[in-house]
């Protein structure tokens, strides 16, 4: 019995400090979900431009909108470019 509990304890020192460094960062990984439940408000942000007319917030978040309409569809068209550059690739292989 003494030789197994000395071949325990000699794989146990061996696994404790990555066992600890996972606990770590689990904890870790735990308290930073717990922060970002919250969500972000973008209402922070954009403050600014709740001192204009109704038309004019209409108009900025159109501007926003169309940005991020236009962003997606330049990286939809940039993805695709990429999968028919690789399909060509390896049609001639």
């Amino acid at each position: 019995m003494r030789m197994l509990e000395t071949i325990r304890s000699w794989i146990d020192s061996i696994f404790t400090p990555p066992i600890t460094f996972l606990d770590l960062a689990i904890e870790r990984l735990q308290s930073v979900s717990l922060v970002m439940a919250q969500g972000l408000n973008i209402g922070q942000y954009l403050s600014v431009f709740g001192d204009m007319p109704g038309a004019w917030q209409l108009v900025i978040s159109s501007l926003l909108l169309s940005l991020v309409v236009i962003g997606s569809v330049f990286m939809f068209r940039s993805i695709m470019r990429l999968y028919y550059a690789k399909k060509d690739g390896v049609k001639w292989w």
